[in-house]
């Protein structure tokens, strides 16, 4: 059998580049070219050594493993051992998801059990599986792996990340108490312009109880405005704690949006309980979040000192 040592030695160098261009994705690191192509021509001239059978001792588990650390350090260097070992389990993690998709894409295009069996030998009672694929298959398989992986990750850490931020509120309106889920949001800048009153945002169905369906569908509508513009001719009794905040939508001009005056507002996160008397609720008729993780946009300066 002949092998080109040239073609093994740039096959190597992409993959071991791809996979470490990948960890640095994963890790949020800013590689620099240079480092990543030296730690990847370090692993590519690491397979083609192992071709060597006097150099037997490379196919030891302790020197791969001591190469993959030299590749990393290389490639992103050594800042801390917390720091260090994320990028060895990210690393061997996109190792192992790359690897798992190329099996799996392979033998899920194989085409009936005689494909299957070419790839089986028996020696000694025991069973070998052997793997022959092109280079574009092997790239094209590692990058479906790795881009399942990064979407399931990318989508678990914005899970994460919004779990952090959510914490329970209590809207209470005379003896009327409303709880549902906020998300404390640093975007959320809305005031009142005449009081300089901080404006929470709350889903409509949290007062669907409370306010008349015909508001409802008048705030679900975008049709605010109409709806104050005849308050006389439907009685309600909170219509004296109703306020119209103006805002800037997205993508559209100024609009404006129906609030009510609350007693108080408590939002428990974290232990800590912070109490807000100085606060508009203002009522959104759609959904604020795709999968009612939660009803409400908390302003960010509710929760940082009682008012």
């Amino acid at each position: 059998m002949t092998v080109y040592v040239d073609v093994m030695f740039v096959r190597e160098l992409l993959v071991d580049g791809s996979i470490l261009l990948t960890t640095a994705w994963v890790r949020h690191i800013r590689a620099r070219p240079w480092r990543v192509l030296t730690a990847a021509s370090i692993g590519a001239c690491y397979v083609v050594l192992m071709l060597f059978p006097p150099l037997s001792i490379l196919f030891t588990l302790a020197v791969k493993i001591l190469i993959s650390l030299l590749m990393l350090w290389v490639a992103f260097g050594f800042f801390s051992i917390q720091n260090f070992f994320r990028n060895i389990a990210a690393f061997y993690t996109v190792n192992f998801v790359a690897a798992g998709a190329i099996i799996g894409i392979h033998y899920l295009l194989m085409q009936g059990s005689g494909e299957v069996w070419r790839t089986i030998t028996f020696i000694n009672g025991g069973m070998q599986v052997e793997l022959k694929m092109g280079f574009i298959y092997v790239l094209a398989a590692f990058s479906i792996g790795i881009y399942i992986y990064r979407s399931v990750y990318v989508q678990r850490r914005e899970r994460e990340l919004v779990r952090t931020h959510l914490a329970e509120v209590k809207i209470q309106i005379g003896d009327r108490e409303h709880t549902c889920t906020g998300l404390i949001d640093t975007g959320n800048q809305l005031y009142d312009p005449l009081t300089r009153t901080p404006v929470m945002v709350v889903e409509a169905n949290v007062w669907q109880d409370d306010l008349p369906e015909a508001w409802l569908k008048s705030i679900r509508e975008s049709q605010v405005d109409r709806l104050v513009a005849g308050l006389g001719e439907e009685s309600f009794a909170w219509q004296d704690r109703l306020r119209l905040v103006p805002y800037r939508g997205i993508n559209r001009g100024s609009q404006f949006m129906l609030a009510l005056k609350p007693d108080f507002v408590q939002i428990e996160r974290e232990g800590q309980v912070f109490v807000s008397r100085k606060v508009l609720v203002g009522i959104d008729g759609g959904k604020l979040s795709a999968d009612s993780t939660y009803q409400a946009i908390i302003h960010p300066s509710l929760v940082q000192s009682n008012q």
